[in-house]
């Protein structure tokens, strides 16, 4: 998401035109994307504590290339196809390593340790991811201010380093042998043994064939379309409505609050109702973030959006973490919640893209905001009437 901020500064320092970039955007995230089914497989052999110290340290690396890129472009033939492949290559490196094994690691590693609270775990999570997403591009900007766009991404390798070696030293990866899914007894303390069951969960071939698996794919991955393309031109958004820069950050705080508040709320009660309720609720605010969207122009306008998409991805953190432990098991876990890392990372990376493309054909960015609207409508209604029975999924015997 912070990658966004960078926007401009990319433009000016490469001289590619903000269609050119969003396309590499578009092209790195989806070769990225080719690869997460592998790194989720490789999360199922070694664990988290490998996954999560090694992407920690590569993604410091990558960024560290990007800072340089305009120099290695110097050094090249200075031409926009060569400034074209080094960008390509640098949002390869953070979509896959970044958005993609570090997030999904980091998020699974907690679901097999915690069973019994795991909706109330996933909230306190979701109340970091939250605050991260949101705040992040303007943090980022801070950065920026203060050691300029090179510097800032050399604080945040030096903050990556520093986090990798601490996964290394203090992360387990599970509390139970791998054969086994965790149980925490139903009665007596939280901190007796666990014990071991016939429960194995299902394949990623089994869990593709299941219509809730999609459902639950598409609609997260529409948030991480719209989501990322409103993160990654969101200075000329606003511009485009006649608002300043200032106002394009600050609406991160306000969604920000409301993104925690619901996370930490939609965590809790997940663990005592099914989820399909916090779904629909879901792409409803979404859909109401994009109606404000589509009159930015208006303050409330500006505050349905913020409250929307804040409220919208509060429940989406949620449902990130619980969708696919809670119908498929944890054995495959790595597997089958890479296919869907592999999808959300995929849509993110048409969602600039198409916002790119929408401003150069129509003059505007309402013709992508309005089909955006149309495809979380018909999300709605696949959600409303499919019956998703949760506790015949999660019983599946591998």
């Amino acid at each position: 998401m912070g990658m966004g901020v960078y926007t401009d500064y990319f433009i000016e320092a490469l001289g590619l035109t903000r269609t050119q970039l969003s396309l590499a955007y578009l092209v790195g995230t989806l070769l990225s994307a080719f690869c997460l089914p592998r790194a989720g497989r490789l999360f199922d052999q070694h664990g988290g504590r490998v996954m999560i110290a090694a992407s920690s340290v590569l993604l410091a690396l990558v960024l560290i290339y990007i800072s340089q890129v305009d120099r290695l472009l110097a050094l090249l033939s200075g031409s926009i196809a060569w400034a074209w492949l080094l960008m390509l290559l640098g949002y390869f490196g953070v979509r896959f390593l970044g958005q993609g094994v570090l997030t999904s690691a980091s998020r699974n590693i907690l679901l097999i340790w915690f069973v019994k609270r795991r909706g109330l775990v996933s909230g306190l999570r979701g109340v970091f991811v939250s605050f991260g997403f949101a705040l992040a591009p303007l943090a980022i900007a801070i950065l920026i201010h203060d050691f300029g766009w090179r510097g800032s991404l050399w604080v945040m390798a030096a903050g990556l380093f520093l986090f990798g070696c601490a996964a290394w030293l203090f992360v387990r990866n599970r509390p139970v042998p791998e054969t086994a899914v965790i149980t925490l007894p139903e009665t007596g303390s939280e901190n007796e043994a666990p014990r071991e069951t016939g429960l194995k969960g299902m394949t990623l071939a089994e869990a593709r064939q299941r219509p809730v698996f999609w459902l639950y794919a598409a609609s997260l991955s529409i948030h991480a379309l719209f989501g990322t393309a409103l993160t990654f031109h969101i200075v000329s958004i606003f511009d485009q409505v006649g608002r300043s820069s200032a106002e394009a950050f600050s609406y991160f705080l306000p969604s920000a609050i409301c993104s925690t508040l619901v996370n930490l709320l939609a965590g809790y009660l997940a663990d005592r109702n099914p989820l399909k309720p916090f779904l629909i609720l879901m792409l409803l605010s979404f859909l109401v973030g994009a109606f404000g969207l589509a009159n930015l122009a208006d303050d409330w306008g500006y505050w349905l959006l913020a409250i929307g998409f804040g409220a919208g991805g509060g429940l989406w953190g949620v449902l990130s973490n619980l969708a696919f432990v809670r119908y498929f098991g944890t054995k495959h876990l790595g597997e089958v919640s890479g296919l869907n890392t592999a999808l959300t990372v995929s849509a993110s990376a048409i969602g600039p893209a198409a916002f790119s493309l929408g401003l150069d054909g129509s003059g505007s960015y309402l013709l992508p905001v309005y089909l955006c609207m149309v495809g979380l409508v018909l999300l709605l209604i696949w959600a409303v009437i499919h019956p998703a029975p949760e506790r015949t999924m999660g019983q599946y015997k591998g």
